[in-house]
């Protein structure tokens, strides 16, 4: 299967939000393609994020978005890798993992020390594709969140 990837712009929005929203609502999140696509919006205009996006059949089908983080061990910059998504038609073909080879390379790109991540103990596809795709499971730390 042919495909590319390139770095979203805001003349790529439209096709983000599309799978942004497909995404959240793989999530359990109820489908709001507006909101979505002025979160996204927001992201790229404050240079918050970085998006980029898979291209086949000439349509956008999976998206990767980092968001700049900081190591306090390595001191260094670190890329959080918080959502990926391939449209359920397009997936097994080895999308996910060139997009997870791009964030990498974005990683270098940008000098930083490399890249996070967390998912859904239940997410059994991610919980397979991490390691293969050279992730460490981290067993030594426990994640909390404070919602506010």
């Amino acid at each position: 299967m042919e495909y590319s990837i390139r770095k979203a712009s805001l003349e790529e929005l439209d096709d983000a939000a599309a799978l942004f929203d497909s995404y959240r609502v793989f999530y359990r999140q109820a489908p709001d393609l507006e909101k979505g696509k002025a979160f996204l919006k927001e992201r790229l205009l404050n240079n918050e994020s970085d998006i980029f996006l898979a291209y086949a059949d000439g349509k956008a089908v999976g998206f990767v978005q980092l968001y700049k983080l900081f190591h306090y061990t390595k001191l260094q910059k670190q890329w959080l890798l918080s959502d990926l998504f391939v449209h359920p038609d397009y997936r097994g073909k080895g999308l996910s993992v060139a997009l997870i080879d791009r964030s990498k390379q974005w990683s270098r790109e940008t000098g930083a020390c490399g890249l996070m991540l967390e998912t859904e103990k239940t997410n059994d596809i991610g919980n397979n594709l991490y390691p293969r795709c050279g992730f460490e499971y981290d067993g030594q730390h426990n994640y909390y969140h404070w919602w506010g």
